[in-house]
């Protein structure tokens, strides 16, 4: 009797236990669910990689002339607008903008820097400082934060100081030129993640932002992979008329074989 009350309370407590662990699976396997991407958003991020890769081999001049043929606009920013350093990039455009505005205000750039904790890899800081052009919007300082968050680059429309520490840092960034001013004091933040007109172009966040020695193109996100493909097009071309061109002596014969310039 003894026997079977000892096997009885053997199979209770069996029963419990695999009670709980039933219970910790699946609840490890929720919050597995809960954390993990799902296989969508797996994609969809395989996806951008891959479209940042393709714009970051591409010719920015045939970026720019894509865009034209396909959608009709000039995307492209002015001559203005260069590197502190030889350098390109491609990237989604985190967007910035400063008004003038004297104050004391100890926050009243607070949101600029908050919007530089807010990014990630393949952010490109897009900041649009009104009037700016002998202000710096950004320094070394925000330079080794956005660095160290993975930005892609930055594009100043306004100045930019503290440029040996850029480049030492490696940190690429476009401005319209080098000052050694200060926004503090000056201006106010006036928004990020918005959209912005910097240097005369229309940007928008998450749009893609590419830049290299020929200068700045901001591509709409929902026309880029027709511009991507075109641009891989016309690169394609292009490199191949060089050997054409050399080998005829003859940059009209050139044209004639693949119709473009």
């Amino acid at each position: 009797m003894n026997s079977t009350r000892r096997c009885v309370a053997r199979l209770r407590l069996l029963g419990i236990l695999c009670v709980a662990l039933a219970g910790a699976t699946a609840a490890a396997l929720f919050a597995h669910a809960q954390s993990a991407p799902s296989s969508a958003d797996s994609s969809a991020s395989r996806r951008d990689d891959a479209l940042l890769d393709g714009f970051r081999h591409v010719e920015v001049a045939s970026v720019s002339d894509a865009l034209e043929q396909l959608t009709g606009q000039r995307m492209y920013m002015t001559h203005r607008m260069r590197p502190i350093f030889p350098s390109r990039f491609a990237g989604y455009a985190l967007t910035v903008q400063l008004k003038k505005e004297e104050n004391r205000d100890p926050d009243a750039l607070k949101g600029m820097l908050s919007a530089i904790d807010s990014g990630g890899q393949s952010s490109v800081y897009v900041m649009v400082v009104e009037d700016g052009a002998d202000i710096a919007g950004m320094g070394g300082l925000m330079g080794t934060a956005m660095a160290a968050r993975n930005f892609s680059g930055a594009v100043i429309d306004g100045g930019v100081r503290d440029v040996a520490y850029l480049q030492k840092i490696g940190f690429p960034v476009y401005a319209l030129g080098i000052v050694p001013s200060t926004s503090v004091g000056h201006y106010r933040f006036a928004g990020a993640n918005v959209p912005v007109v910097c240097n005369s172009v229309a940007v928008k966040p998450g749009d893609i932002v590419v830049a290299d020695a020929d200068g700045v193109v901001v591509v709409p996100r929902d026309a880029a992979v027709q511009v991507l493909e075109r641009a891989q097009k016309l690169d394609f071309e292009e490199h191949s008329m060089y050997a054409v061109i050399e080998k005829l002596k003859s940059i009209l014969e050139a044209v004639k074989q693949f119709g473009r310039i």
